[in-house]
């Protein structure tokens, strides 16, 4: 019985924390992005490069 509680803290361990850390770090990273963008944009107005980014 104690290896089936070992098996269950193995999953937990290398799957699910991994996992939902990379799940909740999204809305961080695409908040970052977004306000990277946009102070790029601002910094470099005059560049003819502007034109190429998404």
């Amino acid at each position: 019985m104690t290896m089936i509680g070992a098996i269950i803290i193995a999953i937990v361990v290398v799957v699910l924390i991994p996992v939902g850390f990379l799940m909740s770090m999204v809305l961080p990273a695409s908040v970052f992005g977004l306000l990277l963008k946009k102070k790029a944009e601002a910094d470099h107005a005059d560049s003819e490069l502007v034109n190429t980014n998404y």
